[in-house]
């Protein structure tokens, strides 16, 4: 049995977003828990869709004994403040000094942190624990499959082990893996694994990423395959969050072996399996107006899906935007709902009127106002909830979200989901809470890239990808960029990036 200390620090973050991550949203629970201390964390993760919840698992199982320091998590947003990565760090590294002697370190990461005076919020942060831990004690990270996976990243830890699923349903198992992977690290005799990194050539959007359809779905059985050869202990295959202007934006491939040869073999065919994919990790887009009008003539039993991309706050976005509201209401949509809609202001106005009142609201455009005006109307207050319930589906299974104040507002046939708090429409419970079954309505507005797939693809008639306003914008190569490395695509088969001219 061996002594493993574990943690967790979250935060994906799109530089181009306006909203920046303060220590507050590291603290505060919004749809994952929030700060979490020592043996808390043994109590409060289990059951849950979390990497460090599977961890903690297998790890047990293995019969290794835990030391938990601290979890947290912020919902993706702009870049993390100096205060809130410091004052983790400060947590973190005092929390690792205070639970020595242990074997190994454990880390629960996203991947794709940037900060305000680190662009490689990981990086750093590994950098730091492996210089507070000598060269010897075996540290092991799981990543969000978004991860831009630098080299510093690599270089600092022993193992990094990504999510294989988008929607991520397979949070916890990748913990899971990952402490397989680490108990295979305490029981190995003959020094560190050897290991590969490769970084993919160009940039794919994320809704090209969903590993449902092709081509992520044939990449990930080939980087299944891959793992099954003699001497390879782990492979992993990180697309990248795109909406990261840094010099390490984009996929990469990691794997490690018994031996170099196994590790840079394996590494080798995936990422030349990728190359030979590139155009199609391209999709379709349609504009809100395109969409609905396909829609609303069609007469079929099961909803149809528009995923609003752009504003989805699971990347980053505000989750306020009306574009996409806007063509259904001008089209005169029936059965129609759109969430989940943060607008606070307008939760408390609901509130105040009572249930069956009608209120003039100027809804939504309040965060992001780039072209996406508030929506005004008069709408009738149909449900009122309390923002506070328990997830289902696959993605946030178990997790108990705090979205404060809840409506459903209704305008023609035209209803909105409008929280407090922001939470991407990954979840048939959102409007559930309201009193609004999904399966009932004509069209569904989801406020989600991807991640809704695991809960809504099993009652949609069609999905179509709508991109309306919002701050995840869906094209890297429309992105202006500043920081990325000279040479990279800014899309599958699309121009390569040059350092802009002052």
């Amino acid at each position: 049995m061996s002594r493993i200390a574990i943690a967790g620090f979250l935060h994906e973050t799109n530089t181009f977003a306006p909203l920046q991550a303060s220590w507050d949203d590291f603290v505060r629970a919004e749809s994952f828990p929030g700060l979490t201390f020592g043996e808390e964390i043994l109590s409060v993760m289990p059951g849950k869709n979390i990497a460090i919840a599977g961890f903690m698992d297998q790890a047990r199982s293995l019969g290794h004994e835990l030391a938990p320091v601290a979890w947290c998590c912020a919902i993706p947003s702009a870049h993390v403040t100096e205060h809130a990565f410091e004052t983790y760090m400060t947590i973190l590294l005092e929390g690792l000094e205070a639970a020595a002697p242990f074997d190994a370190v454990y880390l629960d990461l996203h991947g794709a942190m940037v900060c305000e005076h680190h662009e490689d919020g990981e990086g750093e942060l590994l950098a730091r624990v492996r210089r507070q831990l000598g060269p010897d004690v075996p540290l092991v990270v799981s990543l969000d499959l978004h991860s831009n996976t630098t080299r510093t990243m690599f270089d600092n830890c022993d193992g990094l082990i990504a999510y294989r699923t988008y929607p991520h349903v397979d949070m916890a198992d990748t913990g899971r893996r990952a402490a397989r992977y680490l108990d295979h690290l305490l029981r190995r005799q003959d020094g560190p694994p050897a290991k590969a990194h490769r970084a993919i050539p160009f940039l794919m959007p994320l809704t090209g990423q969903c590993t449902m359809a092709e081509p992520a779905l044939g990449t990930y059985a080939r980087l299944a395959e891959l793992e099954t050869a003699a001497g390879v202990r782990s492979i992993s295959f990180t697309p990248g969050f795109p909406p990261a202007d840094i010099w390490d934006c984009g996929p990469v491939v990691v794997a490690y072996g018994d031996d170099q040869a196994a590790a840079d073999s394996a590494a080798d065919a995936l990422y030349n399996a990728i190359l030979e994919q590139e155009a199609a990790f391209q999709v379709p887009r349609l504009t809100p107006n395109e969409a609905v009008s396909q829609v609303i003539v069609s007469n079929v039993h099961k909803p149809y899906v528009l995923a609003d991309v752009q504003d989805n706050c699971g990347a980053g976005a505000t989750s306020d935007t009306t574009g996409l509201l806007r063509s259904l209401v001008e089209q005169g949509a029936d059965r129609a709902v759109v969430g989940a809609l943060v607008d606070p202001e307008a939760a408390a106005q609901a509130h105040a009127a009572g249930q069956g009142a009608e209120i003039d609201v100027a809804l939504g455009g309040k965060i992001y106002t780039d072209g996406d005006p508030p929506f005004r109307g008069r709408f009738k207050v149909i449900a009122l909830g309390s923002g506070s319930f328990t997830c289902t589906g696959p993605f946030y299974k178990g997790a108990t979200p705090n979205l404060g104040p809840m409506a459903l507002l209704r305008i023609g046939g035209v209803s909105v989901v409008v929280s407090s708090n922001r939470m991407q429409a990954a979840d048939k419970e959102i409007f559930r809470h309201l009193g609004c079954e999904p399966e009932e309505q004509k069209i569904l507005g989801l406020k989600s890239s991807v991640h809704f797939r695991a809960d809504f693809t099993d009652i949609a008639e069609q999905i179509l990808v709508v991109e309306a306003p919002g701050a995840s914008i869906d094209r890297p190569e429309s992105l202006p960029y500043k920081n990325l490395r000279p040479g990279v695509r800014l899309c599958p088969k699309g121009p390569e990036f040059t350092v802009p001219q002052d």
